[in-house]
């Protein structure tokens, strides 16, 4: 079962890491706008864009909000439906349907640079590249990822010249069109931002809609149509948000780099968590506080383009979960990987000494009195002389064994029930795999170390009832002698 709470504190932790990251971006300004000269940066303006006090400030921040959340939630399904690259063979797909639908209104005598107008241009023509990669992949021998560089080449490569064209006409003023190549939200309007926000939130409202449905798909298409549901219908429910998404955001991020605002945010939530829903709450937050944090750097520099800041914190945000995400980060994959071989020696060790002490009673000594010495332990296992000190100073540090002066040790009353415990569980995978995978006695103490170390109570109540023998309730014999060496 989920543990709700500790997930609601990762969450908050989560977004206190985001809104420290923001505060401390933001108050940076200053000191670059002094480094770069920026004339049209006052000394409060900083302040002003952290507490929204401008009107088109809050309305700019709000629509590149909800783009980067929206873009954050479709992004997870595409990145798990494995779509990523889509969403940039269609932003670059959409510049030659910009530069038609500038100059089809200037022709007509409307305003060549609505947004309404360059976006629904950007739209058919995204909507052509979808087309036109789908019929490359009919074709035989052409693999997905060549159709996507054929289209994403071909369009783009169209689009320049079309620009060109349409920046040499003589009615109507092209300047400017550029920057929905790399993005600028300082020439937004509030209409503008109106409309990205609108958008971004509907198809926010929809991925949430069929979030389930959209899930299933991603981990299991087969039983997704085994339940009734449409495939096609599915994918093309997600294309079409994948669509809308790269369209909305071409004025804020830019063509070029809005695959970044796709991708990244779900990669970096894959460090977080495992679990779905957890991992597209997480891109969303990320995305979002992305967006925010380039439209508060392009509106305090009009000449930064905003999708190449918002772009870098991505990256940033990325970088910090690549190394501090609590699931697949590396810091804590070192430490959990650094636990388990400690409790992995510590098992050996344990082990180790009920083996000798249990060989020693079979000789007739009694089981808990006997000391072993320091080079019996040595030869049951490929340990080194310093790895077995290292290990033995860290079971008396714990109480579970004791080292007397003549090298030799015993396991302490703690240590005893420890130790008779790994040997059960450990006999117990051993005439498991003896039985059912047929295994020869000879060779099952390496397969069994190699997975003994991770068998659950669950799973060991398992295997009691799939042996179903009541002398394995009890202490199992070894199926193999008791001096043999490990290896």
């Amino acid at each position: 079962m989920i543990n709700r709470s500790a997930f609601t504190r990762k969450i908050w932790g989560i977004a206190a890491v985001v809104l420290v990251f923001v505060a401390t971006f933001l108050a940076t300004i200053p000191a670059l706008a002094e480094e770069t000269g920026e004339a049209t940066v006052d000394s409060d303006m900083w302040f002003r864009v952290l507490t929204l006090a401008d009107y088109n400030t809050r309305v700019v921040v709000a629509g590149t909000g909800l783009l980067g959340l929206a873009a954050g939630l479709v992004g997870s399904f595409a990145l798990l439906r494995r779509r990523a690259l889509m969403g940039d063979a269609l932003s670059h797909a959409t510049l030659p349907g910009i530069g038609l639908a500038f100059m089809f209104a200037t022709v007509m005598g409307w305003d060549g640079k609505s947004l309404v107008v360059l976006l629904t241009g950007a739209a058919l023509s995204g909507v052509l590249g979808t087309l036109a990669i789908v019929g490359i992949n009919a074709l035989p021998r052409i693999k997905e990822d060549t159709s996507l560089g054929i289209v994403l080449s071909v369009f783009f490569g169209a689009g320049i010249a079309i620009m060109v064209v349409a920046q040499q006409m003589s009615t109507g003023h092209a300047a400017g069109l550029e920057s929905f190549i790399y993005g600028k939200t300082a020439s937004m309007l509030s209409r503008d931002s109106w409309l990205i926000g609108a958008t971004g939130l509907f198809v926010s409202l929809v991925g949430l809609s069929v979030f389930k449905e959209l899930k299933l798909l991603c981990f299991d298409e087969a039983f997704t149509q085994s339940l009734g549901y449409s495939r096609h219908l599915l994918d093309l429910v997600l294309m079409a948000m994948i669509v809308l998404v790269t369209i909305i955001g071409l004025q804020a991020v830019g063509l070029i780099l809005m695959i970044a605002l796709l991708v990244i945010p779900p990669a970096a939530a894959r460090f977080w968590t495992e679990n779905m829903e957890r991992m597209s709450l997480v891109a969303a937050l990320i995305g979002s506080a992305a967006a925010i944090c380039g439209s508060a750097a392009s509106a305090i520099f009009p000449q930064l383009p905003s999708g190449a800041t918002i772009v870098l914190v991505c990256s940033s945000f990325f970088l910090i979960s690549m190394f501090f995400g609590s699931r697949r980060g590396t810091v804590f994959r070192f430490f959990r990987r650094l636990a388990l071989q400690r409790r992995v020696g510590r098992q050996h060790l344990l082990r180790a000494l009920y083996e000798q002490q249990e060989l020693q009673e079979e000789r007739g000594s009694k089981l808990a009195e006997q000391a072993i010495p320091f080079n019996n332990l040595l030869k049951m296992r490929s340990w080194s002389p310093a790895q077995l000190r290292r290990e033995i100073r860290r079971a008396v540090n714990d109480q579970e064994v004791l080292e007397f002066p003549d090298q030799t040790l015993r396991l302490t009353a703690a240590g005893m029930v420890n130790a008779k415990q790994l040997a059960r569980d450990h006999r117990l995978w051993e005439l498991y795999l003896i039985t059912h995978a047929d295994i020869a006695a000879s060779k099952v103490d390496q397969d069994a170390d190699m997975i003994e170390h991770v068998l659950e109570p669950a799973t060991i109540a398992k295997l009691e009832q799939l042996l179903a023998q009541e002398e394995l309730m009890a202490l199992p014999p070894s199926p193999h002698p008791l001096g043999e060496a490990k290896k």
